[in-house]
């Protein structure tokens, strides 16, 4: 068994407070990061590429598709790393998922970063579309699953309930330091999420209330990170 921390953080494309961002992810110490709205237009690799270098950290899934990225940190090695679009919709942007295999310290976890979308039909049908395709996934490598993201909804809408019906909702079943991660400077809302296999020991989840971290969120990016800590 080990014990797995994995950050889920939406980072607004890195177009505010670069250090700070790069500051808050060393303080997590991150095993596995899940990014939403990594950057994907000028210079997008190079942006991703700067962050895991002042982070420690190493990009898994280069890719521009749907704005995700994965990255491992120094315990963690990638055994692969694969981009799924979801179904598309007429007039929005389009979504999907970033999907790796990690080991961490001898321990096999598939890991996935989705960011759903503002409208409330596409993102009940995404939230299906990505459930199977994680069940699908586990089955071909055999590896507990966790899905961190942020839904763009709070627990209790349909979207967060399906997913938290298919998954424990990691911050439900071991809450953490703050719940709510929108917005960074005034927060209201738990949007953010993790999302973890049955088999997977929730050991704690939510926003980490350092002080330090407390006085870099507004300034890093509009979200505030969710840390869990899983037993696997």
């Amino acid at each position: 068994m080990a014990t797995v921390r994995l950050v889920s953080y939406n980072i607004r494309s890195m177009r505010d407070d670069r250090a700070a961002l790069a500051r808050v992810v060393r303080r997590l110490r991150p095993d596995i990061l899940c990014v939403q709205e990594a950057p994907r237009f000028l210079f997008w690799q190079r942006r991703r590429i700067w962050l895991a270098r002042h982070a420690a950290l190493v990009p898994i899934a280069l890719k521009r598709a749907a704005g995700l990225e994965l990255y491992a940190g120094p315990r963690t090695t990638a055994a692969s790393g694969r981009h799924r679009l979801l179904s598309p919709v007429p007039g929005l942007h389009r979504r999907g998922l970033a999907l790796g295999l990690f080991d961490v310290r001898g321990v096999r976890l598939l890991a996935a970063s989705v960011h759903l979308d503002l409208v409330a039909e596409p993102r009940r049908r995404h939230a299906e579309e990505v459930a199977d395709e994680l069940d699908r996934v586990r089955a071909e490598t055999g590896a507990p699953v966790v899905l961190a993201g942020d839904i763009n909804e709070q627990p209790g809408g349909p979207a967060w309930d399906l997913l938290a019906g298919r998954f424990q909702d990691a911050g439900a079943t071991a809450p953490y330091g703050l719940p709510e991660t929108f917005s960074a400077a005034d927060p209201r809302r738990r949007i953010d999420g993790v999302f973890a296999d049955e088999g997977i020991e929730v050991l704690r989840c939510g926003v980490p209330d350092d002080p330090d971290l407390l006085a870099d969120y507004p300034v890093a990016t509009d979200h505030r990170p969710v840390l869990a800590e899983l037993r696997v």
